[in-house]
């Protein structure tokens, strides 16, 4: 899957782009048929534990790209550019998105922001760097935002998204992360845009949807967004499988001779 495939599926079949952090589950996505595997800032949250995305970094994301890149045949890699890694200047964020590309194996690259990024596209693109924007709720604004709020909601701030999203495309974003807006708008911005739409809590009018694998896997237990659809619990299907672990360690009925190595026989003496 490449960047011209990408952009050209603009108005047909829908892209499916999933999140991924390490080789397991970009092996296991891959094989599923996502299009797009996304190595997102997210990590920082679903992976490390923390409260948001603030504190990822850019080596960060080069070892989880990386670990991505090793488990992946056809799926295209997105590299999420972290907070900070593109904010101070362009000739930085060319530096950070050229790691991503040359370190972490990445095929392209995100990074959130509308009309105040577009210098920073601008570079990138220029400089052969395939790059996929993100409007909307932009989890790296979260403070800004007042939280992990829905954006778009009045007719000035739809308006400013949409602005968002035409000043994007004409840097030379190849594709558009809508996240956390209005169904309506998203589709009022996909019919006004060229390049595809890719939604995450923006309805179906997109021309293509993501979500994080663990949510859609049933693997964040304590969080339960409205936009994500959960196609399995694995993770209380991973605490039933511990806990009989447990069990059967403390019963001593684990490891059985079947996992158990011997000793190999001595050859009998002949005579």
């Amino acid at each position: 899957m490449t960047v011209p495939r990408i952009r050209g599926a603009k108005g047909g079949e829908p892209l499916v782009m999933i999140t991924a952090y390490d080789a397991t589950f970009a092996r296991m996505l891959d094989e599923a048929g996502a299009d797009i595997l996304l190595v997102g800032d997210s990590l920082g949250m679903v992976v490390q534990g923390r409260d948001d995305t603030l504190g990822v970094t850019i080596e960060d994301m080069i070892y989880h790209c990386r670990a991505v890149a090793r488990g992946t045949k056809t799926a295209h890699i997105v590299g999420d550019m972290p907070f900070l890694s593109y904010h101070v200047t362009p000739q930085e964020a060319l530096r950070n998105a050229g790691r991503l590309l040359a370190e972490g194996g990445a095929q392209s690259v995100k990074l959130e922001g509308g009309t105040t990024v577009v210098p920073v596209i601008e570079r990138l693109v220029a400089a052969g760097i395939p790059v996929m924007a993100h409007v909307g709720l932009t989890p790296q604004s979260v403070h800004a935002m007042g939280g992990f709020r829905v954006q778009g909601k009045t007719e000035q701030d739809a308006t400013r998204i949409l602005d968002d999203a035409l000043a994007v495309q004409e840097a030379g974003a190849y594709a558009l992360v809508l996240e956390g807006i209005p169904g309506p708008l998203a589709a009022r911005i996909t019919e006004a845009l060229e390049i595809p739409t890719i939604g995450i809590g923006a309805g179906v009018g997109c021309d293509g949807q993501v979500l994080v694998c663990y949510d859609l896997l049933g693997l964040t237990a304590d969080l339960h967004p409205k936009f994500v659809k959960r196609y399995d619990q694995l993770f209380d299907r991973g605490v039933a499988a511990a806990r009989v672990f447990c069990e059967e360690v403390r019963a001593r009925n684990f490891p059985g001779p079947e996992h158990t190595f011997g000793v190999a026989k001595r050859p009998r003496a002949v005579g």
